[in-house]
């Protein structure tokens, strides 16, 4: 059974993409902790990040390094916080989120409540 993650890659469920190559997918987060708050996949669906193969390890790395510098740029953080915890969803990912402190990223503080239109506006200015 395809991850939700795989979903949304095809078109099956709605997200906010903020870029996409050939091998990787990036969106916000519909539950953030910050404005920005992306998650970055790999278009192929492995559960574990560290299952990937060396290449599409690297490779996705630097596609969230790209990812990561819009978002630094749009959010004016000090640093966008690179988190992997993976066991929510079977399919490998990292969450890039603009920080101003190491207390920004706490998963058990209440998450941001966006609207639709604020999404799409923070999604659009992170694409370019």
């Amino acid at each position: 059974m395809a991850s939700i993650f795989s979903k949304i890659i095809a078109g099956d469920i709605p997200c906010y993409k903020v870029a996409e190559d050939d091998r990787f997918f990036a969106f916000l987060d519909i539950n953030p902790l910050a404005k920005g708050h992306t998650l970055v996949v790999p278009k192929k669906e492995v559960d574990y990040i560290f299952d990937l193969d060396d290449d599409t390890l690297r490779e996705m790395s630097v596609f969230a390094k790209k990812v990561a510098s819009r978002i630094k740029e749009w959010s004016g953080c000090r640093k966008v916080a690179v988190v992997v915890l993976g066991l929510e969803v079977a399919h490998a990912h990292i969450h890039l989120i603009p920080i101003n402190s190491e207390s920004d990223v706490d998963f058990r503080k209440e998450k941001l409540k966006l609207t639709p239109d604020e999404f799409e506006k923070i999604a659009s200015r992170l694409r370019g």
